[in-house]
């Protein structure tokens, strides 16, 4: 007697429930801790440039050298002093868009407002994203439960709370984290809708209000947030058929008023924004294998990117990312067959049109179109399947799965998402621009010359953004074939200006990058010999972070006395 009442406390303390709730406590913990421990990667700094609404102000270094200072003014907001100058700036940020950048305006426009209240630091960009990441794990509480119950609900929210590229898009200052809420809450409010329709439940005029206001607000939102959320609307279009067939029109109509307010944007924004993209980069082949395997070689990096290893994608062996996708894919079979032969079939279906449908339908219009869209960004683009796969294993755990074994079961996914993220945060640091900050702060009042062979954006405003701007610190940055000749004739021409130079020899410079080995060595053999005319080796430090875009080398030369 005594030991079954043990037991059912022991259960109880136990439980799968009071389990989820630490991992989602650990899974905010973690956004917190971690909102200013790596410093900004390429794209998050050209997020915060688009952000303040100065990147038509924005000009690639030339043949002289800058003040980095110039670079470093247009990382935050001008000080305005009337509405006009306000609107005029919103204005600007929203031309800004056109002139290339693919993506909708409703991410950088929040940006903007939340850089004006809390400043540019990294843990303050990143905030907002980590906010809308929580209000996502609230999100996905609610539709977990329409779909499960109580703790069908907060297993789904432990979930998405410790998914490894879930957590790291929301320490991300992208467009991915608040891309995932819109998914939650359109999926969450179509389900509630085409439930209350098929049952005859009739609405209260608020819970009518209410939840077609949220189902057409997330749909209008995530389109004006990212682009192929319209996959996610197909997907919604197709659910509706799958499960409310007869009454297509009537949610057809509220996913059609969703899109309808997108009009004004589309007309005056997207078009001009695909005249302007570079639509080709995507059909550039950078494998050697058939067209055919790449594509499902992306379909397999994808899932198994999203669901399994997350943002570990950027810095393991191809191979192995691609080995993490079969898993997944192996996984995914083996809990739908267990579920068809628990009867779980349309919920099956259900998640099944959720979470990987996108993928196919990705799949397909690439094929189609002889386009590499599927796996670019290491999968980023398709984040929008993340709920629906958590939702496929939150299906498995609650309805295949032994309940004697449940808890333990779940308990050993949670714990394998918590050491693949906390591995993540904790194994592989972004140090990069800070560490060249940290050899400017040696000596921060002498005139320091940085030689930079790369012109890309993302390193010019990554270093204008350490480096403070009280610092006499001039740059040239140069395409990599030009780097010596420019710097030969700069210290020619003023000997005596720079006591210090830093040469920042990019591993992948991005643009106009030199094509042989030969030619690399060539040229850093050229930058040496240049400077060990006047200047002598101090220091050199190999840099690198989480992506082949921070690798750098700097290399400290003080000037001979």
């Amino acid at each position: 007697m005594n030991k079954k009442l043990d037991n059912n406390q022991f259960k109880n303390l136990l439980s799968l429930e009071k389990i989820a709730l630490i991992f989602i406590a650990l899974g905010v913990i973690l956004r917190i801790v971690n909102l200013g421990s790596r410093e900004f990667w390429y794209d998050e700094v050209l997020s915060l440039l688009l952000s303040t609404g100065n990147k038509n102000s924005y000009q690639n270094p030339g043949e002289l050298p800058i003040l980095l200072s110039k670079y470093t003014d247009l990382l935050s907001i001008e000080t305005e002093s009337s509405l006009g100058d306000f609107i005029r700036t919103i204005i600007t940020l929203l031309k800004s868009l056109l002139g290339g950048e693919p993506h909708p305006p409703i991410f950088f426009l929040s940006q903007h407002f939340w850089l004006r209240f809390f400043g540019n630091s990294e843990a303050a960009m990143r905030s907002l994203n980590t906010l809308f990441s929580i209000a996502a794990m609230a999100g996905s509480y609610g539709l977990g439960k329409f779909i499960f119950g109580h703790r069908g609900g907060i297993f789904f929210t432990a979930l998405l709370a410790i998914s490894p590229y879930y957590l790291f898009h929301s320490l991300n200052v992208r467009m991915y984290a608040p891309l995932v809420l819109w998914v939650i809450l359109s999926t969450w409010a179509l389900l509630y809708l085409i439930e209350s329709t098929k049952s005859n439940n009739s609405l209260t005029r608020k819970q009518w209000l209410l939840w077609n206001g949220i189902l057409i607000i997330s749909i209008t939102a995530g389109l004006l947030t990212f682009y192929l959320y319209a996959y996610w609307l197909i997907v919604l279009a197709i659910l509706v058929l799958y499960l409310d067939r007869r009454n297509w029109l009537q949610h057809g109509l509220r996913l059609g008023t969703g899109v309808l307010l997108t009009i004004p944007w589309v007309l005056w924004g997207t078009l001009k924004q695909l005249r302007n993209a570079d639509i080709n980069r995507f059909g550039n082949l950078k494998s050697t294998l058939p067209p055919i395997l790449i594509h499902f070689q992306d379909f397999a990096n994808t899932i198994g990117t999203n669901i399994l290893i997350g943002d570990w994608a950027t810095s393991i062996n191809p191979a192995i990312v691609t080995i993490s996708g079969c898993i997944v894919i192996l996984a995914f079979i083996g809990f739908s067959f267990h579920l068809w032969q628990k009867g779980e079939k349309q919920k099956l279906i259900t998640v099944f049109i959720l979470g990987l449908l996108p993928l196919f339908l990705s799949l397909m219009v690439d094929i189609i179109t002889k386009k590499f869209t599927l796996g670019f960004g290491f999968g980023r683009t398709m984040i929008i399947i993340v709920p629906g796969c958590l939702l496929l294993i939150t299906l498995w755990v609650e309805k295949a799965v032994n309940k004697q074994w449940q808890t333990l079961v779940a308990t050993g996914i949670l714990l394998v998402y918590l050491t693949i993220s906390i591995g993540d945060f904790s194994l592989r640091s972004r140090y990069v621009f800070r560490s060249v900050a940290d050899l400017v702060a040696q000596n921060p009042n002498q005139t320091t010359l940085i030689a930079m062979n790369s012109k890309a954006w993302g390193h010019v405003n990554r270093l204008a953004y350490y480096i403070p701007s009280t610092y006499p610190v001039i740059l040239l940055s140069q395409n990599p074939a030009d780097l010596a000749t420019r710097l030969e004739k700069v210290i020619q021409t003023e000997p005596n200006k720079y006591a210090r130079i830093i040469w920042l020899n990019s591993g992948n410079p991005l643009w106009s990058k030199l094509k042989t080995e030969a030619e690399v060595k060539t040229e850093e053999e050229k930058i040496k010999s240049i400077l060990s005319n006047q200047y002598q080796l101090q220091e050199t430090r190999n840099l690198s972070g989480t992506l082949t875009l921070d690798d750098f080398t700097a290399y400290l030369y003080n000037r001979n006395l």
